[in-house]
């Protein structure tokens, strides 16, 4: 399969189990695999995810897909697109309500693109000197469920880490909370009716 050829490169996987996997591949040589994890093969890392070969069924670059660190108006606007067409006008709230106070000059933003057209999207902001805030992670519908999500929240978590925090918090819709656990979130607090979504926070160690 030659794991290796995918290095830094923006793939899709499908496991063995159904499950898609979409982000920056890593790869890792036979001799690691075998040393930390007793696995004689070669794997390769997604996000928090690391993958052997004889775990994935399929694999292919997505050579059309960016992943965009928006620091420059015409970045953010995709940001604001997906949050306007995939959560403001589906659950009918207000741009008042969508982009608050939170949405500011220290916001920093994650864009995915498809052929430059945005398809997901992240904002992120400090809470102190050592945390930051992951939210609004948002993908269109028509690119659910292939682990577009994961991988927009793996690069927001990059480049927190890149900028000195040590700790990652979401506050996670109470129906979205598998899918953090599964990033290695956890829970802790209680949940809590927010503007528009009842709400749970959640942490990391980066």
């Amino acid at each position: 399969m030659k794991l290796f050829s995918y290095e830094h490169k923006i793939v899709r996987v499908i496991d063995i189990d159904g499950r898609a996997f979409t982000g920056t591949a890593i790869s890792f040589p036979a001799d690691y695999g075998f040393h930390e994890f007793s696995r004689d093969e070669e794997s390769i890392k997604i996000g928090d995810y690391q993958l052997f070969e004889s775990d994935i069924a399929k694999i292919w670059e997505l050579p059309t897909f960016s992943i965009i660190r928006a620091t420059q108006t015409w970045q953010q606007a995709g940001a604001f697109y997906v949050r306007i067409q995939a959560m403001a006008k589906k659950h009918h709230i207000t741009l008042r309500q969508e982009f608050d106070e939170h949405d500011g000059p220290d916001t920093k933003y994650i864009v995915i693109t498809d052929s430059d057209f945005p398809i997901a999207a992240a904002r992120m902001y400090p809470l102190d000197d050592q945390s930051v805030m992951i939210g609004r992670v948002v993908v269109l519908p028509e690119y659910r469920r292939q682990g577009i999500g994961t991988m927009v929240v793996s690069e927001c978590e990059d480049w927190a880490e890149e900028l000195g925090y040590s700790k990652a918090v979401v506050e996670s819709r109470d129906n979205k909370v598998g899918f953090y656990e599964q990033m290695l979130y956890e829970v802790c607090g209680e949940s809590v009716d927010g503007d528009t979504f009842r709400c749970i926070r959640m942490e990391k160690d980066l």
